[in-house]
């Protein structure tokens, strides 16, 4: 393929090079002189392993090529990708002024070419950039998107140092698109590259760098925080974090990666409290092992603000153990929610089939006696008489008899706690905690009749 590459830095020159080394004719375009120049004198513009070798090759066999003309750019090319810096602000805006300024310049230059153009954006952006790119192309071209032209996002996920290994070897390779024709051609143009090749969404792609390098963050401020706890203590920390890395099952896993609801359980509230106040005996400073408990309450906030919004009085829960499959209570988040709606004066219905009030002992009854002391008279393992009887059905736990509420119940406001469903056409309110609306009936946005004005104490 015919390849242009806006941006001749970092990324830029790896993606040049590593796209002639699978076979494509490549012309890079910077507004730098130099960097233009190095390109055509085989060399490249960073220092990175493997990157000298690769360029020098691809210059001697006339793949690759740069130049500060950008309609030659992008004339004598069939996929333009915008790799330009975004750098961000003091208080952590980014600068997308170069990202739109090159694509005033592609703009400019498809006005008179007739061949349907793709512009990829592989810098790192915000969701909507894509959709922003596309206008300023359309107005600078004169032309129509879907038409003439589209817009893919195609985030890198490279590292400094092994960069042009990471380009030829990456777990996955992800373009967000709404263009069958993009997806064909991304398709043939990585595919000599191992790993899996995702389309999906535009925003979706936009974003995911962020959640990627944040959580890499994150990693690194954790085992830094654990390590820090057992130096006090005279524990090999790097021991420690072995040992976790190989739970392949549990801690390296998608297992705990699912937006949701908050966790509770007789496990994880106990332990990481025990954790925390270990750090504070100690005199350690986790501000992220302490912040872990108030996110967690924070989801419990957001899930009565939703079941609030729906400005209906009568509210079930469909589940009340922690997690399904159990009859455990204790530390389970919606009770924590019952008892706040209880306060506020709603009226609260419970049915959990696992959960039964008379044969409640033990530390089940003990905290239930603290949290919801009359739940003999609003629990029942009756499903249809929880869900005939309220307006709002709270979906807690993941059990199968809940995947067909939506059939049995029409039009009853439902809100999704764990993502039971995942696309609905249902005459009903729906509203997922951590997720938009997945409800693709019109109904949905029919205005809600309120019985009851939310409470603020």
């Amino acid at each position: 393929m015919n390849i242009s590459i806006f941006g001749l830095g970092y990324v830029g020159c790896v993606g040049a090079a590593c796209c002639a080394k699978l076979g494509h004719h490549v012309i890079g375009n910077d507004v730098s002189e130099n960097k233009v120049n190095l390109i055509n004198q085989g060399r490249p513009t960073i220092i990175e392993a493997e990157i000298e070798g690769l360029v020098k090759e691809a210059h001697d066999k006339g793949l690759l090529e740069a130049t500060m003309d950008y309609g030659y750019a992008v004339r004598n090319s069939e996929i333009s990708f915008i790799v330009v810096g975004t750098p961000s602000s003091k208080e952590g805006h980014l600068n997308l002024n170069y990202i739109y300024g090159v694509a005033r310049q592609i703009g400019e230059a498809l006005k008179d070419k007739k061949d349907f153009h793709i512009i990829a954006i592989r810098s790192t952006v915000l969701p909507g950039t894509n959709e922003k790119v596309g206008e300023i192309i359309a107005e600078a071209s004169g032309k129509q998107r879907g038409r003439d032209f589209t817009v893919v996002s195609n985030p890198e996920f490279l590292r400094e140092g092994t960069a042009v290994q990471d380009y030829l070897n990456p777990p996955l390779t992800l373009i967000g698109t709404d263009s069958e024709l993009a997806e064909q051609k991304f398709r043939e143009l990585y595919k000599d590259i191992p790993g899996e090749f995702i389309s999906t969404d535009i925003e979706v792609a936009e974003i995911m760098k962020y959640v990627n390098n944040t959580y890499h963050a994150l990693k690194i401020v954790f085992g830094n925080e654990v390590g820090n706890i057992c130096k006090q203590l005279g524990i090999d920390s790097h021991k420690v974090m072995e040992i976790f890395c190989k739970d392949k099952q549990l801690n390296i896993s998608p297992y705990y990666f699912k937006p949701g609801f908050a966790y509770g359980g007789s496990c994880l509230p106990k332990d990481s409290k025990a954790l925390r106040t270990l750090a504070h005996d100690l005199y350690v400073d986790c501000p992220v092992i302490n912040a872990i408990n108030p996110s967690n309450e924070l989801q419990k906030k957001n899930a009565v603000e939703i079941i609030e919004s729906k400005g209906k009085r009568k509210i079930g829960i469909l589940g009340l153990s922690f997690k399904a499959g159990t009859d455990d209570l204790r530390c389970s988040p919606i009770i924590d929610v019952a008892e706040a709606l209880l306060g506020k004066g709603y009226e609260i219905h419970i049915y959990d089939k696992n959960v039964r009030a008379s044969q409640l002992t033990g530390t089940n009854a003990d905290f239930i006696e603290a949290k919801l002391p009359h739940l003999h008279d609003i629990i029942t393992d009756d499903l249809d008489l929880v869900a005939s009887a309220c307006d709002v059905l709270v979906v807690t736990n993941k059990e199968k008899e809940f995947a067909d509420l939506p059939e049995k119940y029409p039009r009853k406001v439902i809100v999704d706690l764990v993502r039971e469903y995942d696309t609905l056409n249902y005459e009903g309110n729906y509203e997922g905690i951590s997720w938009g609306n997945i409800n693709t009936n019109p109904a949905q946005n029919d205005e809600l009749t309120r019985d009851m004005i939310k409470t603020e104490f």
